[in-house]
């Protein structure tokens, strides 16, 4: 009998703060203030930090955009654009979040998690998010 064994990439802790320090580095650059959320492809969380100044709530808010995008697979902003497009029932989604600043992580065409972005407008959390997608980008591609 032949064992079937399956595997699949996965995003690590180390990898995970890389990321993260990466949309820290474009959020202090912009002078923003934000929360910064990792999760992985079951959209647990991996990582969380609010940087000094940050509004209480954006902690939550980045990880609500990081669980979103995975469980959608799509970025918050796709779920947004849904929304102002006419598409009421995204509001009914269960854990959606039609909000600029939640992006895949994707490796070899699989989701192995994402980032959530929150603190300052929704088109500059997508810009920090983007930082490090970049970043996540940039080390598995070497």
């Amino acid at each position: 009998m032949t064992e079937l064994l399956f595997s699949k990439p996965t995003i690590t802790l180390a990898l995970a703060r890389q990321v993260a320090a990466a949309a820290e580095a474009e959020a202090l650059a912009q002078g923003w203030t934000v929360a910064i959320a990792i999760v992985d492809d079951g959209a647990n969380l991996l990582y969380l930090q609010r940087l000094d100044g940050t509004q209480l709530a954006s902690p939550e808010i980045a990880v609500a955009k990081a669980v979103s995008a995975v469980k959608y697979k799509r970025s918050t902003k796709a779920l947004a654009d849904a929304l102002v497009g006419g598409r009421q029932a995204v509001l009914a989604l269960p854990g959606a979040m039609p909000v600029e600043g939640g992006l895949l992580l994707v490796s070899n065409e699989t989701i192995v998690g994402a980032i959530g972005v929150s603190g300052v407008q929704p088109v500059q959390d997508d810009q920090v998010a983007q930082a490090g997608v970049a970043a996540f980008n940039s080390l598995i591609c070497g």
